[in-house]
């Protein structure tokens, strides 16, 4: 059986598509499964990772509004899917799995042309242009939230990856503390601005850094390739490490009591799944689709959120510190958000795809 996976850009595209990759591997061994994506997208450091093969075309990106660019779409869409049928005929697929992005559209109108199953997931509340297309040629429509508008949506979740869906935070804390440099016993505040960082996120909490090191809070921040995170801390004693990326989130997300993230569908995902309780920034452009994926777990008291133009330094440093060192706030937080989130999403998906090449 030959399985393609079409998704990339970013991790909110590239993480369901591993942690879908590997579920179908557990249940059928002998799966064969090609990536597909484009030159530019996260793919080609995480697939080759992960140890799939990758297939490239060229992205097709979907003015937001109209410009020059717009015009140039018919052609720059005709080219990729010539080069998706090319892959088609290399990789002679099954079926095919879409999880949206810019390689997904010429995935999905090739896969309609030669009648091959197609299934697709969307990873957010609001879905994105590439899955409202594949919604309409797909078989199965897999869905991460309940209320996501698509024809014939299914809810399963969020493919999440059994490393972060089994994590026991509790039991791996001293771990996690130890790998980071972090101290033993101190509150822990996690940041991330998700896998490309997010510089102003960045620059308003490590502003803080000062009121945080006084209320003995450390942090673990990843500030992505956008940087920005310099924190000035005068000689407090309290670790504040900053790193570009993180490869091991299970043990950063053990290691954390508290998490400042933005609110893609894998931040949203994550933090709720494995009891952290989260400080939600929603991306202001887009289609306010972060919102939304927030939304849920604000509403159980999970987490809360703070518009990104509201985060500034001063709010951080008013807010956050009381809200580490409030462990009976964090525990409540931390059970509301856990009882939300389906953990099997990535098993149920691969279901699903199995049976649709089976037929």
């Amino acid at each position: 059986m030959r399985v393609l996976l079409a998704g990339g850009g970013t991790a909110g595209h590239t993480s369901p598509l591993l942690a879908t990759a590997d579920a179908l591997r557990r249940l059928r061994p002998d799966v064969e499964i090609t990536c597909l994506g484009t030159p530019r997208g996260l793919e080609n450091q995480v697939v080759p990772a992960a140890g799939y093969p990758l297939e490239l075309v060229p992205p097709v990106p979907m003015p937001r509004r109209p410009n020059a660019d717009l015009v140039k779409v018919p052609a720059r869409l005709r080219a990729a899917v010539k080069q998706t049928h090319t892959v088609l005929d290399r990789v002679r697929p099954d079926v095919v799995v879409g999880f949206g992005g810019y390689v997904s559209v010429p995935a999905y109108l090739a896969v309609r042309k030669r009648g091959i199953p197609l299934v697709v997931h969307e990873q957010n509340t609001v879905p994105g242009l590439a899955n409202k297309v594949g919604a309409r040629i797909a078989r199965r429509v897999a869905v991460s939230f309940p209320d996501t508008p698509l024809r014939h949506a299914e809810y399963i979740g969020l493919p999440i990856r059994p490393m972060i869906s089994g994590l026991d935070r509790s039991a791996r804390r001293a771990e996690g503390r130890a790998f980071f440099g972090l101290d033993a016993d101190r509150p822990t505040l996690l940041v991330t601005g998700g896998s490309q960082g997010a510089r102003r996120l960045n620059q308003a909490v490590s502003g803080a850094a000062a009121a945080l090191a006084d209320a003995g809070v450390q942090v673990l921040h990843a500030q992505g390739k956008h940087g920005g995170a310099d924190p000035v801390v005068q000689e407090s004693g309290v670790p504040y490490v900053v790193v570009e990326f993180i490869d091991r989130m299970d043990l950063a997300y053990a290691a954390a009591d508290l998490v400042v993230c933005r609110a893609g569908a894998n931040s949203v995902t994550e933090a709720a799944a494995v009891g952290l309780p989260a400080v939600f920034v929603p991306l202001p452009i887009g289609n306010g689709e972060q919102v939304r994926n927030a939304q849920p777990v604000v509403a159980a008291g999970g987490g809360i959120v703070v518009d990104d133009a509201d985060l500034t330094t001063e709010w951080v440093a008013a807010t956050v510190p009381a809200l580490a060192g409030d462990t009976a706030r964090l525990a409540a937080m931390g059970t509301a958000a856990s009882a939300l989130i389906p953990r099997d999403a990535d098993e149920r998906l691969a279901r699903i795809v199995l049976e649709e090449a089976g037929r």
